[in-house]
């Protein structure tokens, strides 16, 4: 798959977000994507995924069957969990029996009659993984696809990966979370001032030491009071919607 002097800017007069990126994904590819909020980082999926169409140059070479699961999972559709998979395998023009591997190895059993709108982010996280990859993908995006996940299925997901390229299938992820910290042979991208360049895996140790507060979300802290008999299962499940959560003892 390549990316050939390939532009892209929001509107005619706009600034331009990434601007004459040539780059080669070859087939097995794992690729990280980095770089400071608001960079282009999700542009840059977007066009790989065909989902935005590039302002100037091309994208070539992407394999016909494309896995997308966006940093946003749409959940306001009027669906249940295994409505929408079996909806989406239906799109695909597959049985809805392909979701049942990723209800287990994603641990979604317990999700499939939740109406998309109630599900909590790790959860919604979950169903846009498995929507990705209900047919083999030749070509896998991920944004940000450890953000809110269980401890088991942040294990899983690198294995996951890990198959799709042993297969000969392209995956780009941009992740937060650190989530392929230590896979060997991992390809490092930066996306900074519309440009896209290859980064040395010394390179990459050295941002991570020097990673200024800008290259991550800001942060707020939320108080919430509740009855201390709740406490430990809301911090639990705060914890598994991915979020930093304490209990500091009994208010007065």
């Amino acid at each position: 798959m390549r990316l050939a002097n390939l532009s892209y800017r929001y509107a005619r007069r706009a600034p331009w977000v990434l601007h004459e990126v040539d780059l080669d994904l070859p087939a097995g590819t794992v690729a990280e994507v980095t770089g400071r909020n608001g960079a282009g980082k999700s542009t840059l999926l977007r066009l790989l995924a065909g989902t935005a169409r590039p302002s100037r140059g091309s994208v070539s070479g992407r394999p016909p069957v494309v896995g997308y699961a966006p940093e946003i999972f749409p959940v306001q559709q009027p669906f249940t969990v295994t409505a929408y998979l079996a909806h989406m395998a239906a799109v695909r023009g597959v049985t809805a029996t392909s979701m049942d591997p990723w209800v287990e190895r994603l641990g979604m059993a317990t999700l499939l009659d939740v109406p998309l709108g109630d599900l909590s982010k790790g959860s919604a996280h979950k169903v846009g993984l498995a929507q990705a990859l209900l047919v083999p993908p030749g070509l896998l995006i991920l944004d940000e696809p450890f953000s809110g996940l269980d401890e088991q299925t942040r294990a899983e997901l690198p294995r996951v990966i890990d198959e799709v390229a042993a297969a000969g299938g392209i995956v780009v992820v941009s992740d937060h979370q650190n989530g392929l910290t230590g896979r060997p042979g991992v390809t490092h991208l930066r996306v900074e001032n519309g440009m896209v360049r290859a980064v040395a895996p010394a390179e990459v140790q050295d941002m991570a030491r020097d990673r200024s507060p800008g290259d991550a979300p800001a942060r707020s802290i939320i108080e919430v009071l509740v009855d201390a008999g709740d406490a430990e299962a809301v911090a639990r499940k705060l914890q598994a919607d991915g979020y930093e959560a304490r209990i500091r003892g009994e208010a007065r």
